[in-house]
């Protein structure tokens, strides 16, 4: 199957789930959010040749912990707050066992130490206001400055989808945590980069994978 029909169902269930939250549909946004991250793995087992089991797997992985934060961050209060950071605290330490893996091209630029800088910053920017969820905050930060990094030596799909990743974590962070941080139709925005930041990120898995030769046997 071609790569564009593989990830078709995803590409829709992602453009109806940010106009849902863009229009106030709460209804469409509700049922569509948990379907996001299954029809991506879905593009992911139908557009990668399953010789290519090590980086099925990883990236699958990554999907599964995905979708578990999707889900365990709709649960009200802390606790449901801190199960769906650790589930994507999961993901993100499968996408750097994926990047420094099977989809590693390069060696890691060493500008991506400004990743670290990232993380600083926004500890700072937040430590007033997350009180005592600074420290899991600030301890998913640094996996996710980890997962960002890692992810430039990989492909350039890759590497755009990371960083998009970190965007809409970051514009979460400031919703989360800043009271004063309400731009318009910021939940839209989130989501947005969000499902193309991962998007972008297993589309260049596929990428390789369909792309590179297997290596022999023996």
């Amino acid at each position: 199957m071609s790569r564009a029909a593989a990830f078709a169902p995803y590409a829709l269930v992602s453009i109806l789930h940010v106009v849902a939250l863009g229009t106030g549909w709460a209804d469409g946004s509700t049922w569509t959010k948990p379907l996001l991250m299954p029809a991506l793995f879905l593009a992911l087992v139908l557009a990668v040749p399953m010789r290519r089991s090590r980086l099925l797997v990883v990236t699958a992985l990554a999907i599964v912990c995905s979708w578990a934060g999707d889900v365990l961050l709709e649960t009200p209060g802390d606790v449901g707050f801190l199960l769906g950071l650790g589930a994507f605290l999961l993901a993100h330490l499968a996408y750097i066992a994926l990047f420094v893996g099977p989809l590693r091209e390069r060696r890691i630029p060493l500008g991506t130490l400004t990743f670290l800088g990232w993380w600083g910053a926004l500890v700072l920017v937040l430590a007033p206001d997350a009180g005592p969820l600074l420290v899991p905050v600030a301890l998913y930060g640094i996996v996710l400055a980890g997962s960002g990094a890692t992810a430039f030596g990989a492909n350039r799909f890759v590497a755009i989808g990371a960083l998009v990743f970190l965007a809409s974590d970051t514009l979460l962070a400031f919703r989360l945590f800043r009271p004063d941080f309400d731009p318009w139709q910021i939940d839209a925005i989130i989501m947005l980069l969000y499902t193309a930041g991962q998007g972008l990120i297993v589309w260049g898995a596929v990428t390789r994978a369909r792309t590179v030769p297997s290596r022999p046997v023996g």
